[in-house]
């Protein structure tokens, strides 16, 4: 677990500064989209987060929450919080994925994706894939170790034996895991 978080401790570094948000955080990228159809009164600002089939459920969640922020400040919150959970949870069911409810700031966002946001927002994927293959490697090479050190243990030892077989898995998992997503072509939306 130490060298896991110690080999953590360059993306900290990376990310430092970096916004860290994501699809269901509060200040992730679907959220901000609302935020900004909202102030413009333009629900075409957020259609492109949503799958077509659901963009009628977009379009009256946004009318009900323009015609309700418009009463007082405390509905103005309230509208808006009800037009990013719609969209987000929207947005999650066309990922798949499940809706759990909307983040705070900065919040339960894998470093990878945060790396992966930062390049798209700088244009600039180097950095992003020298941290993955850093990542990459050094998993490898601590895995690759512990099969090494073990491999050679006593005939009829079977404690080192088992020690060998549970490094060996780990190890074999460890890249079959690795291959599967280099080879995976993503998922589509």
């Amino acid at each position: 677990m130490k060298s896991r978080m110690l080999r953590l401790v360059p993306l900290v570094f990376i990310l430092a500064g970096s916004a860290l948000a994501h699809c269901d955080t509060v200040d992730g990228p679907v959220v901000t989209a609302a935020r900004q159809a909202l102030e413009k009164g333009d629900v075409s600002l957020v259609l492109h987060w949503v799958q077509k089939q659901d963009e009628a459920e977009v379009r009256r969640a946004f009318a009900e929450a323009t015609a309700v922020r418009k009463l007082n400040a405390q509905s103005r919150e309230l509208a808006d919080r009800y037009f990013f959970e719609t969209l987000v949870r929207v947005h999650r069911a066309g990922e798949g994925a499940p809706y759990t409810g909307l983040k705070p700031a900065g919040s339960g966002v894998d470093p990878g994706v945060a790396l992966a946001d930062k390049a798209i927002d700088s244009g600039e994927i180097t950095r992003l894939t020298q941290a993955f293959a850093h990542h990459m490697e050094a998993g490898l090479k601590e895995r690759f170790a512990r099969v090494a050190a073990a491999r050679n243990f006593r005939p009829g030892d079977a404690e080192a034996g088992r020690a060998y077989v549970a490094a060996y898995v780990e190890f074999i998992h460890y890249a079959e895991a690795l291959h599967q997503a280099i080879a995976a072509e993503g998922h589509a939306h």
